[in-house]
């Protein structure tokens, strides 16, 4: 769960919703309705009526959904519509791939620093695309700036001077948790764990084993494993009676 009563995956069908609506508004559709989202979503309309709930009423009954407004609402809901500064620990194959990736820009993710250990990385520059205008469209006002690989031990020294909101992890498992710990004492909030093992909170000192050092204490971590979705696929492909719809949708 999120915030009281908000499930999870209700969090993660928006973000599909938020998708079909900016293919929407390329296609110069103007409102759409709950069946039509939900069609595009592969749910049904009351699953994607109840989730909109949760933050508000956004239709009209009988009109539907005008696209620009339910795709602008939705962006502040995701916080989407102010800007997120984000740097990347560890910048092998993958961070390097995840630092070239345009997505994130478009949606006000901008990469401020790039961080590792290896000395044959440490000042190696690499291109990241520069955040996009917010008055742009999607896929718009590109323009790729570039930022120098720095040692993770300036991590610290680097954020005192440059707000950073989140961290992403492209580290092997085993460095994974030491690098988190680096982000939390510089200060970030936001850790997505790309490293395919469970990031575990420090425990308070002298305190309970369930008690959280004071420095972790509103993080929120997401992990983005890999391997987890590439062995459920294989059990789902050897069992495909058993991959039933989320019991949620069944309405």
């Amino acid at each position: 769960m999120t915030a009281p009563g908000i499930p999870t995956a209700a969090i993660s069908r928006l973000i599909t919703y938020l998708r079909i609506l900016e293919e929407l508004e390329r296609e110069e559709r103007l409102t759409t309705s709950s069946g039509a989202l939900a069609e595009r979503a592969q749910v049904n309309a009351f699953q994607v009526r109840k989730d909109l709930a949760y933050f508000g009423r956004f239709g009209t009954r009988g009109m539907g959904y005008t696209v620009s407004v339910l795709k602008r609402e939705l962006t502040r809901v995701l916080g989407l519509n102010r800007s997120w500064n984000v740097v990347i620990v560890g910048m092998g194959r993958l961070g390097q791939a995840i630092a070239h990736y345009p997505g994130a820009s478009e949606y006000q993710f901008s990469y401020v620093g790039l961080f590792d250990v290896r000395s044959d990385l440490i000042g190696l520059q690499v291109d990241v695309p520069a955040r996009r205008d917010l008055h742009s469209g999607l896929g718009q006002g590109f323009q790729a700036r570039t930022l120098h690989i720095q040692h993770i031990d300036s991590l610290a020294a680097f954020t005192a001077q440059q707000p950073v909101d989140m961290g992403f992890l492209a580290v092997p498992t085993e460095h994974a948790q030491s690098a988190a710990q680096s982000l939390v004492e510089a200060g970030v909030k936001g850790i997505l764990n790309f490293a395919p093992t469970l990031i575990q909170p420090r425990a308070k000192e002298g305190g309970h084993l369930q008690e959280i050092s004071d420095e972790w204490r509103d993080v929120m971590v997401e992990n983005v494993d890999f391997l987890v979705g590439m062995k459920r696929l294989a059990f789902y492909m050897l069992n495909p009676q058993l991959n039933e719809p989320d019991p949620e949708e069944k309405t």
